[in-house]
């Protein structure tokens, strides 16, 4: 999806899966079919995918009525009149929401050990630097959710933060709000998800101010910003198989390639086998379809 000129919208932000325009205190964002993965952007484009990551977000944030959002609408047909005329390009890929002050913060939440946090308990015994129970294997669930927060470098990778620079970052109040938030809208997912087969492993949330109200802000709980393994397939001890972008990674891993810039052409199998994963997370999540 190219940069798209809309009337009366300045574009203010163009990361690696989304574009932020804005008015007065609106934001749209859009978000492509690009996949991102080690800090890249990949040549090939996930068909379907944007749809598909804005429905999810959308579906999460209605039903967050305990935690307040930035969501306004993702109809479509409810968009202002001077976007109308770009139904093709936003169409279903687009949230309307309200203006927030990002916070410079990324909430993460870790229920179980997999990833980074899998490769720092083997080297250190920790979790974000939080002692954890000896003897554990990969994919195994944590005692308790953990919070490890990050925040960005100027090239946009994240960084691993302790919870006290996370307290001088947003201040002792606002850490210990968006800390308790984290933890509150993950319970709500990780039950909402298991009765769909779907285990949470680990999620990415994002926080804005509007004034002095705290908003979730961004996505919610996607195959971008989440690990997500189908409950019949978890076994501690093996590399669970996922709903997200862990399946592209796996095959660059493969690869051999160096994750230097310009990251490698995906197979035209593995393209459509990953847009088949976000297409189930999306129809168990969403629609309530678990496969027999």
């Amino acid at each position: 999806m190219t940069e798209l000129e809309l009337p009366g919208w300045e574009l203010v932000r163009r990361g690696k899966v989304r574009e932020v325009y804005a008015r007065e205190d609106r934001v749209l964002l859009v978000a492509s079919d690009r996949l991102s993965a080690f800090d890249c952007i990949l040549p090939d484009p996930i068909p379907g995918k944007g749809e598909l990551l804005t429905q999810l977000s959308a579906f999460w944030f209605r039903r967050l009525d305990f935690m307040p959002n930035h969501l306004l609408s993702a109809d479509f047909a409810t968009f202002p009149a001077e976007l109308q005329p770009f139904a093709g390009d936003l169409a279903g890929r687009a949230m309307l929401c309200r203006k927030t002050e990002p916070l410079p913060v990324e909430c993460v939440v870790r229920g179980y050990l997999a990833g980074a946090a899998w490769e720092e308990y083997r080297e250190h015994g920790t979790v974000g630097g939080h002692d954890v129970p000896r003897g554990l294997r990969e994919a195994s669930k944590l005692p308790q959710p953990l919070f490890t927060p990050t925040t960005k470098a100027s090239e946009g990778h994240d960084v691993a933060i302790t919870w006290e620079k996370c307290r001088r970052l947003l201040g002792d109040d606002l850490a210990h709000a968006v800390r308790e938030a984290s933890f509150e809208v993950y319970d709500y997912g990780r039950v909402q998800a298991a009765r769909a087969g779907v285990i949470i492993a680990d999620t990415k949330f994002e926080f804005g101010l509007l004034g002095e109200e705290l908003l979730l802000i961004d996505e919610c709980l996607t195959p971008d910003s989440s690990r997500f393994w189908p409950a019949e397939a978890w076994n501690p001890g093996q590399h669970p198989p996922s709903f997200d972008k862990q399946f592209v990674r796996d095959w660059l891993l493969q690869s051999g390639w160096d994750r230097q810039p310009p990251a490698p052409h995906l197979p035209p199998e593995i393209i459509a086998q990953t847009a088949a994963k976000y297409q189930e997370a999306y129809e168990r999540l969403a629609l309530g379809r678990h496969p027999e």
